[in-house]
C-alpha cells in the first residue's frame, strides 16, 4: 500500500479552488496506483500517523505540494507527518511542497525565490502581488550526474514549476541532481535513506511532457515499489 499524503492546509479548502484541489488529489492518487500496481491510500497530513501506517503496511509515503505558506501551519498538526519523514524507514517522494515539508522536517528553512540581476527574465518566471516571484509553467530542468532515476529522461526534460518558495541548499545527505537558473534545489536525493524530492511537479505530466511520469516510475523501481 502507497501513501499520498495531502500536504494542503484545511483552509484552501474553503475557497473557491477545494473542488479543483480536491479532484487534482484523487487524479494523482489514480496515477500512483497505476505506476506501482498496487493501491495507493489519500491521507490528510494531520490524519496521518505511525499506527495508520502500520495497519495498513505502507510501503511508501508520497506528498503533495500545497498553496499555503508554511506559517499557517500548526507545528503540533505537521508533527506527525514529520516524525514519519525522519523515523518511518520508508521511501519518501515529496512533490513541491512535499519537499519543502521533507526540508523542514529534517532543519531546513524554506524561503521565497529571490531574483538577481543575472537571472533572465522570461515566462517562466512570474511576479506576483506584493512583487513576489514565481517560477511557473512547463519548462525544462538541468540535469546534473548519473543516476537510476534519471533514466529515460534525455539532456533538459521539461516539467511543470508552480511554486514562490524554495529549499535553498539540500538537507543534509542530500545530492542535488537536477536545477534551474531560478531555483538551484530542483531535484534532491538521499540515497541511503530512498527519499527524493522535486521542487518542480513531475506528477502533472501530460501526454506532450511525459517526463514526470518517468521519473516518479525510475522512482518506484528504484525503491522497489511495483507490484
Amino acid at each position: 500500500m502507497l501513501i499520498f499524503v495531502d500536504y494542503e492546509h484545511a483552509e484552501r479548502y474553503d475557497t473557491d479552488s477545494a473542488e479543483r484541489i480536491q479532484a487534482a488529489r484523487t487524479w494523482i492518487t489514480y496515477r500512483l496506483e497505476d505506476l506501482s500496481g498496487q493501491p495507493c491510500m489519500l491521507v490528510r497530513y494531520d490524519r496521518l500517523s505511525d499506527e495508520l501506517l502500520d495497519r495498513v503496511g505502507a510501503q511508501a509515503l508520497f506528498i503533495s505540494g500545497n498553496g499555503t505558506d508554511p506559517s499557517r501551519y500548526d507545528p503540533i498538526a505537521l508533527e506527525p507527518l514529520h516524525s514519519a519523514i525522519r523515523k518511518s524507514g520508508l521511501p519518501v517522494f515529496g512533490f513541491c511542497g512535499g519537499l519543502q515539508a521533507m526540508a523542514e522536517a529534517l532543519g531546513v528553512d524554506v524561503v521565497p525565490i529571490e531574483v538577481g540581476d543575472d537571472v533572465e527574465h522570461n515566462d517562466a518566471l512570474k511576479q506576483g502581488p506584493g512583487g513576489r516571484y514565481f517560477e511557473v509553467g512547463y519548462r525544462p530542468i538541468e540535469l546534473h550526474g548519473d543516476h537510476p532515476l534519471l533514466d529515460g529522461l534525455g539532456e533538459a526534460p521539461v516539467m511543470r514549476h508552480a511554486h514562490g518558495l524554495h529549499v535553498p541548499v539540500p538537507p543534509t545527505g542530500f545530492s542535488v541532481l537536477a536545477s534551474t537558473t531560478v531555483t538551484p534545489v530542483q531535484l534532491i536525493i538521499d540515497e541511503d535513506r530512498r527519499m527524493v524530492g522535486t521542487q518542480f511537479h513531475p506528477e502533472y505530466w501530460t501526454d506532450e511532457h511525459q517526463a514526470g511520469r518517468t521519473l516518479i516510475a525510475n522512482f518506484m523501481r528504484w525503491a522497489d515499489l511495483t507490484a
